[in-house]
């Protein structure tokens, strides 16, 4: 699913700006939906505005299933200069697992590979936030 920002405007100025916009799309589901897990792929331009989001995997309470081939297709076919990638945590924990982190490396990898940035994971959750890169993740 695609989802198009009513403002084609806007740019990703801070993790917490992704979060809030993220943290409103999940508001807008309803609760059964809510309480699973989520992938989202943020396509950027160069100049990191928003050209869409993209939910890749709609997952479990616990898990969702997501993978480079799927991560990067839209992204090429579209030429998207950058992504941000980005899920929740229902549990309301927004620290990365491990999983988390070797997923990301592995999306990281296929992006130096594609010639596609990957800026930032972020985890959220209904009241807070992680960020990879703050975290020196990535």
């Amino acid at each position: 699913m695609v989802i198009h920002l009513k403002d084609s405007n806007t740019f990703v100025t801070s993790p917490e700006a992704v979060a809030k916009i993220l943290q409103d799309l999940l508001k807008a589901e309803d609760q059964i939906d809510q309480d699973k897990e989520h992938f989202w792929v943020i396509h950027l331009d160069s100049r990191l505005r928003i050209k869409f989001v993209e939910l890749i995997s709609l997952g479990t309470l616990n898990a969702s299933l997501v993978h480079p081939r799927e991560v990067y297709t839209r992204a090429v076919g579209e030429r998207s200069a950058q992504i941000l990638v980005a899920h929740n945590h229902p549990s309301g924990d927004s620290e990365p697992s491990a999983e988390d982190i070797a997923m990301t490396r592995r999306l990281w990898d296929g992006g130096r590979l594609l010639g596609i940035e990957l800026v930032d994971h972020i985890v959220i959750t209904s009241t807070g936030f992680t960020s990879f890169k703050e975290k020196r993740l990535i």
